[in-house]
């Protein structure tokens, strides 16, 4: 089972080519956690956890369900994840995390994908985005051939630094980064209601035809990037900032 969670794109992309070679069941994290936080998950095949790289690190959230969920079936996980540069020292936190639900760890591997935290970086253009995702879409196809093979995939070396990063300034990412209360809508707003659809801790409300923010909030950019009218802004900083959102592999469609 390949279990993806995914605010832009990015890591559903990589599931669904992880998909077409394994013939793996895929499944939106992102719907289990606003249905379900202690969801009961069997597979008789290994679980693939396709999923961004936040401060060089998994998503919190991520993790907090993976902690929640029971797993039955199958116990070997995989880890894929998705990021603009690098992922730190996320081996050994997901390392730890099979640790503690019984699960054997067969490796972590990255791939790049283009830069989509729109709330602080610039996204490129759709020529570079494209250009990055043709490039790195081979690699996906080799981790997936490894996947279903059941042979362990690559859990990198972590440097000094990326132990550090991990273990500092993740932390103050969240503290000082991940708030909700920034998130606008503007007068193109139309009440469509797509915000809330995508948030994957029902984290907005319409009121009165407008999206609300309540706080609960994981940063995974689903809100602002999917509007289809561009009408969510994120204080001042991604005002005239181009968004950015996947649509999927073999133009797959979904609704996050």
């Amino acid at each position: 089972m390949i279990l993806y969670f995914s605010g832009t794109g990015n890591s559903r992309y990589a599931a669904q080519v992880i998909e077409s070679v394994t013939k793996d069941e895929t499944t939106s994290l992102n719907r289990l956690m606003r249905r379900d936080a202690g969801a009961a998950i069997k597979s008789e095949r290994p679980l693939v956890f396709a999923a961004p790289i936040y401060a060089w690190r998994i998503p919190r959230a991520v993790e907090s369900f993976i902690r929640a969920a029971s797993f039955e079936g199958c116990k070997k996980a995989y880890f894929v994840v998705t990021c603009a540069s690098e992922a730190g020292n996320a081996v050994h936190y997901a390392k730890k995390l099979c640790e503690s639900k019984g699960l054997e760890f067969m490796g972590l591997a990255s791939v790049d994908m283009p830069e989509n935290y729109v709330a602080l970086m610039n996204v490129p253009d759709r020529e570079r985005s494209e250009s990055i995702i043709r490039a790195t879409t081979p690699q996906i196809f080799a981790i997936a051939e490894s996947i279903s093979r059941g042979a362990y995939i690559s859990d990198y070396r972590p440097s000094f630094i990326d132990i550090i990063k991990s273990a500092a300034v993740n932390p103050l990412f969240y503290l000082l980064a991940v708030k909700s209360k920034s998130f606008r809508a503007t007068d193109k707003c139309t009440g469509c209601g797509k915000c809330v659809e995508l948030c994957p801790l029902n984290g907005i409300e319409i009121k009165e035809g407008r999206p609300e923010w309540n706080g609960r909030c994981t940063h995974c950019m689903a809100c602002i990037s999917g509007c289809p009218a561009e009408a969510i802004e994120y204080g001042k900083r991604t005002v005239g900032k181009r968004r950015y959102y996947n649509e999927g592999y073999n133009t797959k469609s979904a609704s996050e």
